[in-house]
């Protein structure tokens, strides 16, 4: 009889040793970033919320 893929995947040396560990300090950014865009867009939404429902 054939083997199962259970006994195959037992059988697999792929994972017997684990790579060496990388150091954090090691790692690098490959991807350039920007800064994420202001969410009120410079405006002040508490004094806007004030003017338009406080001052009524």
């Amino acid at each position: 009889m054939g083997k199962t893929p259970f006994e195959e995947q037992r059988e697999a040396q792929d994972f017997r040793e684990l790579p060496d560990p990388v150091r954090l300090e090691d790692t690098v950014s490959t991807q350039a970033t920007n800064d994420a865009p202001d969410p009120t867009m410079g405006r002040d939404a508490d004094t806007e919320w004030l003017l338009k429902y406080g001052a009524g």
